[in-house]
């Protein structure tokens, strides 16, 4: 297992992402977010974007987990391998990239996508990934980290309330130990993280619950206001 990933085993991973149009979508404050979560105890952080992967990586000394979102349907999270290698020389240590089936916008596969990548850069490599299929598919190439990020967003599998236990405890029969599996989606909650270490992750992401101020409000808002 690659240093970088064996350091995140056991630990908390904070994605700090703040959608268009709103107040934190700026890299410095994305920046400031993501030396916040290192003080309180993040292994790594998960950056969104050329420019905040720069100025993030220069805020924080854990490892950055990088990702490029370009587009709304079908594949979008780092979709081609054009995306990857910008991600990747933006100053990322991880690369996190769509780990489905589904047809990718300029056409390659998945496999075709990582030999690409592998042939001009040896990081380690994340796939955010929809199902057991997909999540074995990914580790077969060699993929590094397996997440459930997708898990209840495309179809493969129903959306449930929280992180996808049943997946989590599937994916922890079958991948070997050289592949970090990790619970991405809908860990709202300290008992939703612990569930999904008990259910066989082996690190887990948060990232509304901790870095999207306008969601949590809205949760509160919606218990308090009558």
């Amino acid at each position: 297992m690659h240093p970088v990933v064996s350091s995140l085993e056991n630990t908390l991973i904070v994605s700090c992402q703040a959608y268009p149009g709103e107040p934190m979508r700026d890299p410095g404050t994305m920046a400031k977010v993501a030396a916040a979560v290192e003080q309180g105890g993040a292994s790594a952080v998960r950056a969104q974007g050329l420019e905040d992967i720069r100025q993030v990586a220069a805020a924080v000394d854990v490892p950055v987990i990088g990702i490029w979102k370009d587009g709304a349907e079908g594949v979008f999270i780092t979709p081609t391998l054009e995306h990857a290698l910008a991600v990747t020389d933006a100053g990322c240590d991880i690369l996190a990239l769509d780990g489905t089936a589904r047809p990718r916008p300029d056409g390659r596969s998945l496999a075709e996508t990582v030999t690409a990548i592998r042939e001009r850069w040896d990081g380690p490599l994340m796939a955010d990934c929809d199902g057991l299929d997909s999540g074995l598919a990914a580790a077969e190439l060699g993929i590094d980290i397996i997440g459930t990020t997708l898990a209840g967003y495309t179809g493969a599998r129903p959306r449930t309330d929280g992180p996808d236990l049943e997946l989590l405890s599937a994916l922890a029969e079958q991948l070997d130990g050289d592949r970090l599996l990790v619970a991405e989606g809908r860990v709202h909650t300290p008992q939703q993280a612990a569930a999904a270490r008990d259910a066989g992750a082996r690190a887990v992401v948060v990232g509304t619950a901790i870095t999207h101020p306008t969601t949590i409000t809205t949760w509160f808002r919606d218990a308090a206001v009558r």
